[in-house]
């Protein structure tokens, strides 16, 4: 059964976040709230981990795409390709914030992903993702949690999703209410911006 582990945005719990990231070493898949939906996680150096957050989404490992949660842009270039000047001016503005940037990956990428040439990168505008980024000490593995429910694309209240995922996951982080409208999704890949979901904030591009 998930533990259910209440923190504040405003002042997340160094106790609390501990206990969180114990929990991801362990090889353990949390649902945790961002800057837009509540996201599905795990350490990006758990293949075990990696594997159940695949099947919770139905999805094969090597072909998912899966966004990495950073601290901010600082260990970049541990899974990037270099970019260019206006690339990463484009990114230092719009970060942290409600953008996942699609860049080209490099051969750092873990094991499971080296056949992907991109990787998605998100630094969320949430202080307890960043702040579980930070005590871990590497990326998160995330992808959106989705409802069955077509008017409902996303559950919003952290209750509603223990009592949905508390036989799945190993931890549910109640950080208050989620959002309903998921990250806006730029490929930075070409030297060029290319929008390819539209969804929350606005960022001139």
């Amino acid at each position: 059964m998930a533990e259910f582990i209440k923190v504040y945005e405003d002042n997340p719990s160094e106790r609390e976040i501990k206990r969180i990231v114990k929990i991801l070493k362990n090889d353990g898949v949390i649902i945790y709230p961002t800057d837009t939906v509540y996201g599905l996680g795990c350490d990006i150096t758990s293949n075990r981990a990696l594997e159940r957050v695949a099947q919770l989404r139905g999805v094969k490992l090597d072909k998912a795409n899966f966004s990495f949660i950073c601290e901010d842009l600082s260990n970049l270039s541990d899974y990037v390709r270099q970019i260019d000047t206006p690339t990463f001016k484009l990114l230092k503005r719009a970060l942290p914030g409600p953008y996942t940037f699609i860049l080209p990956g490099n051969n750092n990428l873990p094991t499971v992903f080296k056949k992907k040439k991109t990787v998605g990168i998100r630094v969320p505008d949430n202080a307890i993702a960043r702040a579980i980024v930070k005590e871990l000490g590497n990326p998160i593995i995330s992808t959106s949690i989705r409802d069955e429910d077509e008017v409902i694309e996303y559950t919003t209240d952290p209750e509603l999703i223990l009592e949905k995922w508390e036989k799945l996951v190993d931890a549910v982080v109640d950080g208050g209410y989620g959002g309903n409208i998921p990250s806006t999704v730029i490929d930075l890949t070409s030297g060029e911006a290319v929008l390819i979901r539209e969804g929350k904030g606005e960022l001139t591009i």
